[in-house]
């Protein structure tokens, strides 16, 4: 089931300079990108370190798009009024990282974000059944989290088709995150997500950020 809300392109800049950070930003949202994805990672809950609420708030100035942040740490909740305060609109934390989903999803909305969950690709939907009323953003891992450039794990079309049903009728983002391609971003598209995440398929091509969006949002 296509979605009805329009497909928003959302660039991983774990695949970006690093060492122009600000920039990379400024230039992929002029490129076309609709929002900025900003993958935190702590070394604990997935394999690697990325950055923090202080890097994402000295690049802020760099534009006015959306910043997204998927927050893959163990422990979110002590850190979020600090991402709140580092310019972040939504806020996505992992339901396996979570003893208190519901508690958690109400702070992120009363900092004045959007409330956000993610869910592994063995988490079934289930586990977030009971706090739909408090989401603005499901996200559908489509790998497994910690590392950019790994390929899409095509049984997770079924799980997306599922998560479609699931928020159909609400006000939900339905994300998908890891290995979007020009090649997969109409497979999940049809599957019903409206809201892709793209790391190396943005930020590696040769032929620049405008076009590598425009391939990807098809």
């Amino acid at each position: 089931m296509t979605s009805s809300k329009p497909v928003i392109i959302a660039p991983s800049v774990l695949a970006s300079n690093f060492a122009a950070l600000g920039q990379e930003i400024a230039d992929v949202h002029k490129a076309g990108a609709d929002w900025i994805h900003l993958d935190v990672m702590d070394g604990q809950f997935v394999p690697n370190l990325s950055f923090g609420a202080p890097i994402i708030k000295a690049v802020r100035q760099s534009c006015d798009a959306y910043f997204d942040a998927h927050l893959m740490i163990e422990a979110p909740d002590p850190l979020l009024s600090d991402f709140a305060q580092a310019g972040v609109q939504g806020i996505t934390v992992h339901v396996e990282a979570c003893t208190h989903l519901d508690r958690t999803l109400s702070y992120i909305r009363e900092l004045g974000c959007k409330a956000g969950v993610a869910l592994n690709p063995a988490t079934p939907l289930s586990t977030v059944q009971h706090c739909l009323d408090k989401l603005d953003l499901l996200l559908v891992m489509t790998v497994n989290p910690g590392f950019g450039g790994q390929r899409f794990i095509d049984a997770m079309l079924s799980k997306i088709e599922q998560a479609a049903s699931m928020v159909d009728g609400r006000d939900i983002q339905l994300q998908v995150d890891g290995g979007i391609t020009a090649d997969t971003a109409p497979k999940v598209i049809a599957a019903g997500a409206n809201n892709l995440v793209a790391g190396s398929a943005i930020f590696g091509p040769a032929q620049g950020y405008a076009a590598a969006i425009t391939a990807i949002r098809g």
